[in-house]
């Protein structure tokens, strides 16, 4: 499934990018994500991360690697390894008073277990709403 979701966050861009980009703050924002750990690198192009999350099926790492970095503007993530492989793209623009995040993401359910695997497209669909809302919980965290 592939989809992208954008909003409008009243935060400078860069305060934007540092919380995107920073993939070891995600717990504060994505309510599945409960600990990251970076495994190789410092933060830019090539970064690992161990990212440990909570799913239906039970608890899930899964290997994710920065695989486009602009400072300032995008950065990509990709899961390696692990369930529910992923892409993500997050594009950051200033409009005027307030940044415009976008996500722009591919997921697949693939290896989910219990019964979660047998939700398919369904739990892609559960997917997309709850990403809406953690960037909503990271849009107030930014506000603030």
């Amino acid at each position: 499934m592939s989809f992208t979701i954008s909003l409008d966050i009243s935060a400078v861009p860069t305060k934007v990018f540092d919380a995107i980009a920073d993939f070891t703050r995600t717990p504060e924002w994505y309510s599945a994500v409960k600990r990251v750990d970076r495994v190789e690198g410092t933060g830019g192009l090539g970064t690992r991360y161990a990212v440990h999350r909570d799913l239906p099926g039970g608890p899930v790492v899964n290997t994710v690697a920065v695989t486009s970095y602009t400072d300032g503007a995008e950065v990509g993530f990709t899961s390696i390894s692990g369930p529910t492989p992923f892409v993500y793209r997050y594009l950051i623009e200033p409009t005027g008073t307030s940044t415009r995040l976008t996500l722009e993401g591919t997921i697949s359910a693939a290896g989910l277990g219990g019964p979660a695997a047998h939700l398919g497209g369904l739990a892609e669909s559960f997917f997309k709403r709850g990403m809406r809302k953690n960037l909503s919980t990271l849009a107030a965290l930014l506000e603030r």
